[in-house]
């Protein structure tokens, strides 16, 4: 069977709820539509819901990540941070996040012996007993609160010695980085307004056991509902996992294999008594900075001109602020200092797009108003617009 570019693009504004009439009542759908949002860059959470959002309100994704606690930031896929659904947490956790805790250990250690050796894994673990009795406490606090409850954590280290960018910082960020990692505390309220990147701790509720094997079949399930049909290396890109990783939970799940542009993907089997989806009513998008929608595939010609990359992803592969039409990444977009949301072209698709893409930078710049934003990973064509 053979799914074309075309209707891998009608998936993608029926699935991730960018066409007017799928967009979502609360915040938690946006999320599972999506297994999650991409959180490094904080303003992404708020504007990826906004996009999908019947009615945006920032108080309804505070609601959910603050309130009811129904989503979830955690360190997850690629190392990064996403904001999840909290029935998601435990499949996050043992498909992936737990591979990454040896690693984050081993550093912090590393650091904590360069400037005085006796500061080993023993070390490490009483300052982290210590932090969460520190928490329990305080109830939900900052790291500079936490910090200050607990002398170890206000040890130093230093990061990247003898370079131009050595920096001298307290452990006590650190500690808590990995108690997160850990799932024995989560993040909490911010500190500062709506983007900040920083964060609050509250203690954890108990982690539920799971067979890693399992989580992964379920997490590789959940990208196939939301992104399918997508390559192996499409899923290995989104997980950060190894090959074998992703094979094997392909193998427990059994997916339909397909023919793609690029070559050979995967479905769900359901997926194909579905009749081929078309394009349906046109749509635009404003996305922001690392939306799950652009970052969800490694292959991204069928949506993103192999020309147009350079300009719309950083060095370090972090997509800045795009501009969609129909499923293409047609432009970028971006919010200047006196708070003009402004937005540049790079394929013409007729007076009909861009008449849409105006409406919709209005209303952006509308809801925005008096709030202001800077893309924490912004592309080079952002960085012309904001120039």
């Amino acid at each position: 069977m053979l799914i074309t570019p075309g209707e891998r693009r009608a998936r993608l504004g029926r699935r991730h709820l960018l066409l007017p009439g799928t967009r979502a009542a609360r915040t938690e759908e946006v999320a599972d539509a999506l297994v999650g949002l991409h959180a490094t860059d904080a303003a992404s959470v708020v504007l990826s819901s906004w996009a999908r959002l019947r009615e945006p309100r920032l108080s309804d994704v505070e609601r959910a990540l603050y309130e009811d606690r129904t989503l979830v930031r955690m360190h997850g896929m690629r190392r990064t941070l996403f904001a999840v659904p909290a029935d998601l947490v435990p499949v996050v956790h043992h498909s992936t996040t737990t591979a990454l805790i040896p690693r984050e250990r081993a550093t912090l250690l590393k650091h904590l012996a360069a400037s005085d050796p006796a500061r080993d894994g023993e070390w490490l673990d009483a300052a982290r007993e210590a932090a969460l009795t520190a928490l329990a406490g305080l109830g939900e606090a900052g790291t500079a609160e936490v910090t200050a409850e607990v002398p170890a954590l206000q040890e130093t280290i230093v990061l990247s010695p003898g370079k131009r960018y050595e920096a001298r910082q307290r452990v006590g960020g650190s500690v808590l980085r990995l108690l997160a990692m850990e799932g024995r505390i989560r993040r909490g309220r911010q500190l500062g307004g709506w983007a900040s990147g920083q964060f609050r701790y509250t203690l954890a509720p108990e982690m539920p056991a799971m067979d890693p094997a399992d989580a992964r079949a379920e997490l590789v399930r959940r990208w196939l509902a939301r992104y399918g049909p997508g390559t192996t290396d499409d899923i290995k890109w989104w997980t950060g996992w190894t090959v074998a990783e992703v094979r094997g939970a392909l193998a427990r799940l059994a997916p339909a294999e397909v023919r793609l542009a690029e070559g050979t993907g995967w479905v769900l089997p359901e997926d194909l008594d579905s009749p081929p989806e078309t394009g349906g009513e046109p749509w635009v998008a404003l996305l922001p900075s690392l939306d799950p929608a652009t970052m969800g595939w490694k292959h991204r010609d069928w949506y993103l001109d192999p020309e147009h990359r350079p300009l719309i992803f950083d060095s370090a592969g972090n997509g800045g602020p795009t501009v969609w039409w129909n499923g293409e990444i047609i432009g970028a977009w971006a919010q200047r200092d006196d708070g003009e949301v402004v937005w540049r072209l790079l394929a013409d698709r007729g007076a009909e797009a861009r008449d849409a893409v105006a409406a919709e930078a209005a209303r952006l710049h509308d809801w925005l108003a008096q709030r202001r934003m800077a893309a924490r990973f912004p592309a080079p064509l952002t960085r012309e617009l904001t120039s």
